[in-house]
């Protein structure tokens, strides 16, 4: 579940091992590369850990931000 806090909003998933955390990151990276709008990531064997803001609206949490959260919640 996405949590909203700091201006941001931030989610941790883990997975199995370390390739499918890999693999989690390159389907979200294409996603965000589709939507020119790209996340502040952490990577650390099986976590992978998100925080999404809108840069051009003075970081903070705006629809597109939403957006690509809901479509990062799909790519599990």
């Amino acid at each position: 579940m996405w949590q909203e806090s700091d201006n941001k909003l931030y989610r941790k998933f883990q997975f199995s091992n370390f390739s499918e955390a890999f693999a989690f990151m390159t389907r979200v990276a294409i996603e965000a590369e589709k939507m020119d709008h790209h996340p502040l990531w952490t990577n650390v064997y099986n976590t992978v850990e998100i925080w999404l803001s809108t840069h051009d609206a003075g970081n903070v949490v705006t629809e597109k931000d939403r957006k690509l959260a809901k479509k990062i919640d799909g790519l599990i």
